[in-house]
């Protein structure tokens, strides 16, 4: 089962999620990346080009005034891509940087609040932004091989879902945040819901998952997408900030060419955040940041430092290359999360040796020599439409347990959709937990996830804000 689960993944040639995960990134909420996603676009139309998203600033709660969330201006937000399957991803990278701007009448009049309606806010710059007290600006760059391209500068992001009398139209102000970079590509920044999806409460607490005396679904309700059938998702209610760039896959590949035509038709990709080695505090509020930039966070597979990673090296991992995974061989070849299985639940769980594992989240292929802890893309597998994705991915199957795999799923890249908590279980646990269908009960989410960029849900505004979805 476990070999079912490279399929689609090795070039043509040859053949979660991250909340709050480790100890420093948790007192960094801004530079907190909860999610990344990488996959070929199912938009009508647009399949040809690769969607990237990162999410920060895990739990936002939605009433969380005066002054909300914002993306951190000093911060540098990148995804960085490795095209020729060496492990290293130095050959296109995608840099975000934020500036903040305070404006308006809520600074000439001395304003308490960030966003006011005075009017309601119905646009990110001229009339109608006047009560957009707390704008923020940013600059795409592209960096192939060396050579910086500034894609666009002066974009706006947009801003948090405030409520409707200040927002009176949410979404036609976020549509207003979707911007045209040429040839096909474009970029989001703004607040969205957050699309992931987990019996939080449940899974921490020692794997207190909420089926007793296992946690186990039937063959009928592990076919239902659309149903939970006994865990609470701890993330419903919350949003997060996003950042979504779509790009064409010409620009991505090796050899230039499209998804469909290229003879390298793999990536590997992390996002990654960063701050100045040094920041320097006067008097008042003078703030001095300088030196070269430091990552402080990665994120490639979902779950990987919160589930796989022991928290002693959680902190350190964060600071390293993806290129020096090696580092950190042991916790993929003898999973702690597995032990735990076994040692809760009784059920023999695949504990050591796991040399499936490594050849499934750190290499292209099984005799590469180099490990990289990378989210792989065969960008040469179509797109499944959005109606017809599978959460399950290669462990999918219909109501009377007919396989039903869906190849464009984790980890063959990652959408929104994809429940990588019950397949993370499954394959970390090994074939008992495969077959017997374990999971945490949580199947879907509350966010009306989209087929159309930037795929995310509108976010819950301040004043309606609901949390938990009913207990069953």
């Amino acid at each position: 089962m476990i070999m079912a689960l490279t399929f689609g993944l090795a070039p043509v040639s040859s053949n979660a999620a991250s909340h709050r995960e480790a100890p420093l990134i948790s007192m960094d909420p801004t530079a907190d990346i909860s999610d990344f996603f990488m996959f070929r676009s199912y938009e009508a139309g647009r399949e040809d080009n690769i969607v990237f998203i990162m999410n920060v600033i895990p739990g936002e709660e939605p009433s969380s005034g005066p002054n909300y969330y914002q993306f951190d201006p000093n911060v540098l937000y990148a995804f960085d891509v490795d095209n020729n399957t060496d492990g290293k991803a130095d050959d296109v990278r995608f840099e975000i940087k934020f500036k903040n701007e305070f404006r308006g009448i809520n600074k000439d009049a001395g304003l308490f609040l960030s966003y006011v309606a005075l009017p309601p806010i119905t646009a990110l710059d001229g009339a109608g932004s006047e009560g957009l007290g707390m704008r923020q600006s940013y600059t795409v760059t592209m960096v192939r091989r060396g050579h910086r391209k500034v894609l666009a500068s002066g974009l706006f992001a947009v801003p948090s879902n405030v409520g409707p009398r200040t927002m009176p139209d949410y979404e036609a102000l976020a549509a207003q945040g979707l911007y045209d970079l040429g040839n096909g590509a474009r970029v989001f920044a703004g607040q969205r819901q957050d699309p992931f999806y987990i019996d939080l409460g449940a899974v921490f607490d020692t794997l207190n998952l909420r089926r007793y005396p296992l946690p186990l679904l039937t063959v009928e309700e592990d076919a239902n997408d659309t149903a939970n059938p006994f865990g609470v998702d701890m993330l419903s209610g919350f949003n997060v900030h996003t950042i979504a760039l779509e790009i064409p896959s010409d620009w991505l590949t090796k050899d230039r060419e499209g998804a469909d035509g290229t003879a390298f038709p793999t990536l590997g990709a992390y996002a990654s955040t960063s701050r100045r080695a040094v920041t320097v505090l006067f008097h008042e509020d003078r703030v001095k940041h300088e030196g070269h930039w430091v990552q402080i966070q990665r994120l490639a597979n979902p779950l990987i430092n919160e589930a796989i990673i022991g928290t002693k090296d959680k902190d350190r991992w964060n600071r390293l290359d993806p290129k020096r995974e090696n580092q950190f061989l042991d916790y993929y070849l003898n999973p702690r999360l597995a032990l735990a299985l076994e040692l809760v639940y009784g059920v023999p769980a695949a504990q050591t040796n796991r040399t499936d594992l490594v050849d499934l989240l750190l290499k292209y292929q099984p005799s590469d020599e180099r490990l990289s802890e990378l989210l792989r893309l065969n960008i040469s597998v179509a797109p499944t439409p959005f109606g017809s994705q599978m959460r399950l991915g290669p462990l999918a199957h219909d109501a009377a347990g007919v396989s039903t795999p869906d190849a464009a799923a984790w980890p063959n890249g990652r959408r929104p959709i994809d429940d990588v908590t019950d397949v993370a279980v499954r394959v970390i646990g090994g074939p008992n937990y495969v077959g017997a269908l374990a999971g945490d009960g949580i199947n879907t989410d509350d966010a009306l996830l989209t087929g159309a960029f930037p795929f995310l849900a509108t976010p819950f505004d301040g004043f309606n804000r609901v949390h938990q979805n009913p207990v069953p």
